[in-house]
């Protein structure tokens, strides 16, 4: 059965595009009034504007990287000068870095583990309180298909992802009686700009799905008697999931390294695309 969010505040980061657009335009729908984080704050007004007009529910923006230092105190200030209470958490901001770990930029993989992990656990721990005394909302922490098994070429980027599948189920076991859903989503290549980014499609693993569609998945997970505490968008990448999980890694890892043909790209930075 669909969950009615009127009356309710989510806050979706990463919210300018792709997936995390997607969450927006869904929980719009759905009543809720949004607070939209991203670094691109005129894509976010934009995006506001039309999910005030067409839905009629308030949607303050607030342009912020959450990599940065200090950032996640800077968006809970934002929401508490504004009065508000959050009952849904989105947290969909993130990037990635292709190539060998050795020639990586160490002050850019710092930021990013402090985006896709830092920023993600201050986030939750800062708002789940009041989202557990509500019961009425949704915590999703996006993952990754890159969470079932270490991705040479990738290395940062599919450790912080397994991070997230790992706290969140943690997280949905603690709060399974509060009426809270939580769930962590892990999409696979998904039609955002995250290839256009890196300028080449080799770092792709299985087919495209559009962020409609993984958005799609999430809701379906959310609204279910039960939520499950991860969820897999798309039947190929489900099984690939499950073939990680249940094989050694001596046999996962090597197929791992052959996908992702580390030895024929050249480093690169990516946007995510949940950035």
């Amino acid at each position: 059965m669909t969950r009615n969010h009127v009356g309710t505040t989510a806050i979706v980061t990463g919210g300018s595009s792709g997936i995390g657009a997607e969450f927006a335009r869904t929980l719009a729908d759905r009543g809720a009034n949004l607070v939209l984080v991203a670094r691109r704050e005129e894509r976010l007004v934009a995006l506001a504007d039309e999910l005030a007009e067409a839905h009629g529910v308030d949607v303050p923006t607030l342009g912020l990287d959450l990599s940065e230092d200090g950032a996640t105190d800077g968006l809970v200030a934002f929401v508490r000068e504004r009065g508000l209470t959050v009952d849904s958490l989105v947290n969909n901001a993130g990037f990635g870095m292709h190539g060998a770990f050795a020639q990586a930029d160490a002050a850019r993989i710092d930021e990013q583990v402090r985006l896709n992990v830092g920023a993600l656990v201050s986030l939750t721990r800062a708002f789940l309180p009041e989202m557990t005394a509500s019961g009425r909302g949704i915590l999703v922490n996006v993952a990754s298909t890159a969470a079932f098994q270490p991705v040479p070429s990738m290395a940062v980027y599919g450790a912080t992802k397994a991070f997230v599948l790992s706290f969140t189920e943690a997280v949905a076991w603690e709060t399974r009686e509060t009426g809270l859903r939580v769930t962590a989503l892990c999409p696979g290549a998904t039609r955002t700009e995250f290839f256009e980014v890196v300028g080449t499609e080799e770092a792709r693993v299985g087919d495209y799905q559009t962020p409609a569609e993984v958005v799609s998945t999430a809701m379906r997970a959310l609204d279910a008697r039960r939520t499950a505490p991860s969820v897999v968008s798309g039947r190929g990448n489900r099984m690939s999931a499950v073939f990680a999980r249940i094989m050694p890694r001596s046999i996962v890892l090597p197929i791992t390294a052959r996908v992702m043909a580390s030895e024929r790209m050249p480093h690169r930075e990516v946007a995510h695309a949940s950035s």
